[in-house]
C-alpha cells in the first residue's frame, strides 16, 4: 500500500472510531427505520479523462478506501481518497525523445538497450457530504444516494527503470520528464447504495465525476526545454462500485413469553 493511501485509511479509521465510539450503545433495526451509523468502505472505479488529461492520459482504474456517517435523517458525512493507475500514457515517445536513440531507444550504463516503461499513476483524496433518498431498496436506509466532494487531484507519469541502470532517467533527472501535476478538486456522484437486512450483503454502486484545476509542480521540463506554467482543467468520469461495511449492533430479536 501507499504512502498515500495509508494516510487515507489512517484519517479514515480515526473518523470510524470517534463515530463508532458514539454508536457504541445504540442498536439499530436497518429493517424498519431509518438509522444513524459510521460505516467504512473499499472501491474500484473505472474511468476516463477528460479536457486536459485527455492530451495525456486514456482510461485508469481507482481503487480506494474511506469512512462515512450515516445520520439517522440519512445523511452522509465523510473523507474518502484512491489511487489512480493506468498503463494508458499517450504520446509516449515524445517524452524522453530528447535522450533517446533515433528508433526510439535508450542506452543503459553497460551500452545496452535500457527496459524503460511509462505509467499513469496518481490519487484523489477529500471530504464528502451527501444524503440517501429511500425510493427503492429493501428498507429506509438504502435508495438513490448522492455525494458532493471537495478535495486534491495528483497525477504524473511514472518512469520505471526495471533493470535501475539508465542513468539518463536516475534521481531528479526523472522528476524532469515525469509531469508531476496537481491542484484543487470538486467531486460528484450518484448511484445506489444498499444497506442489507441481513447485513450480509452491503455495496454501492453509480457514476462519478471529478473536475481538478491543477498546475505542474516541476520547475523544467527537461524535454520541452522551458517550464510549464498553464492552468490546467482535469476531468475524470466513470463507474464506482462499492463494498461497505456498516459498524452497528443488531437489535435484539424480541421474545414474548405466555
Amino acid at each position: 500500500m501507499s504512502l498515500k493511501l495509508l494516510k487515507i485509511s489512517q484519517l479514515a479509521l480515526l473518523f470510524g472510531l470517534f463515530f463508532l465510539s458514539l454508536q457504541a450503545n445504540g442498536q439499530v433495526k436497518i429493517s424498519q427505520e431509518k438509522a444513524g451509523f459510521p460505516l467504512f468502505h473499499a472501491f474500484y472505479s473505472f474511468q476516463l479523462p477528460g479536457h486536459d488529461l485527455t492530451e495525456r492520459f486514456g482510461s485508469n482504474s481507482v481503487i480506494g478506501t474511506g469512512f462515512l456517517y450515516k445520520t439517522k435523517y440519512n445523511l452522509l458525512l465523510g473523507v474518502d481518497g484512491g489511487l489512480i493507475f493506468s498503463e494508458n500514457v499517450r504520446n509516449k515517445d515524445q517524452y524522453l525523445e530528447n535522450i533517446a536513440t533515433s528508433e526510439g531507444y535508450l542506452i543503459s550504463e553497460s551500452g545496452t538497450f535500457a527496459s524503460v516503461f511509462l505509467h499513469e499513476r496518481g490519487f484523489y483524496a477529500g471530504a464528502k457530504l451527501g444524503g440517501i433518498i429511500p425510493v427503492f431498496g429493501p428498507n429506509p436506509n438504502s435508495g438513490l444516494m448522492i455525494l458532493l466532494g471537495g478535495g486534491i487531484l495528483q497525477h504524473k507519469i511514472r518512469i520505471e527503470d526495471t533493470d535501475n541502470n539508465t542513468p539518463q532517467v536516475f534521481g531528479d533527472y526523472k522528476k524532469g520528464y515525469d509531469r508531476l501535476t496537481n491542484g484543487p478538486s470538486i467531486s460528484q456522484f450518484i448511484g445506489y447504495i444498499h444497506f442489507d437486512n441481513t447485513r450480509v450483503i452491503n455495496f454501492h454502486v453509480g457514476l462519478e465525476l471529478i473536475q481538478a484545476w491543477t498546475r505542474s509542480l516541476r520547475p523544467w521540463d527537461f524535454d520541452r526545454m522551458q517550464p510549464d506554467t498553464r492552468k490546467r482543467f482535469d476531468t475524470l468520469w466513470g463507474i464506482r462500485l462499492g463494498w461497505i461495511l456498516p459498524l452497528y449492533k443488531r437489535a435484539p430479536q424480541e421474545y414474548y413469553y405466555y
